[in-house]
């Protein structure tokens, strides 16, 4: 089945690539994860709660320049669409979810994401597949626990 992504000041309608569409589904599955068993989850970076569903899957180290964690739970958390588009790179979010991670999960780990951050995985359009797959899967069970299915 082929997906349709809209992408935004275009006249066109381009398929959503099958890294695109797992990074898309991993980040809704991390934010069904980190919901409580109402749905809502916590930004991570100004404390808003708010339903999974009006959050974004905010990277520590963004994906673009990570392909080494961008699919690592580690890495992602529920952000406020706020936080995560604007705070990231014009506010203070990118220390606070710096804090948020060192808290988290120490010094050392988060010293050792940022040294490897430029480490490249390559990873196959057969892995995608398998991904896409998994993550379908476990998001089915994550909604069920929450009640939407």
């Amino acid at each position: 089945m082929l997906h349709l992504r809209i992408q935004r000041n275009r006249n066109f309608i381009v398929p959503e690539t099958p890294r695109a569409k797992s990074l898309r589904l991993f980040q809704l599955l991390r934010r069904l994860e980190e919901a409580d068993d109402d749905g809502f989850c916590e930004c991570v970076t100004c404390g808003e709660y708010r339903h999974y569903s009006t959050c974004h899957g905010g990277h520590f180290l963004p994906k673009g320049k990570s392909s080494f964690w961008a699919h690592s739970p580690d890495n992602v958390f529920p952000q406020c669409p706020a936080c995560n588009l604007y705070g990231m790179k014009h506010g203070s979010a990118a220390q606070v979810y710096t804090i948020f991670m060192i808290r988290k999960f120490g010094e050392e780990k988060v010293a050792h994401m940022l040294a490897t951050q430029g480490n490249v995985v390559k990873i196959y359009a057969k892995d995608y597949r398998e991904m896409i797959a998994d993550y379908n899967s476990r998001i089915k069970v994550e909604k069920k626990r929450i009640g939407v299915l």
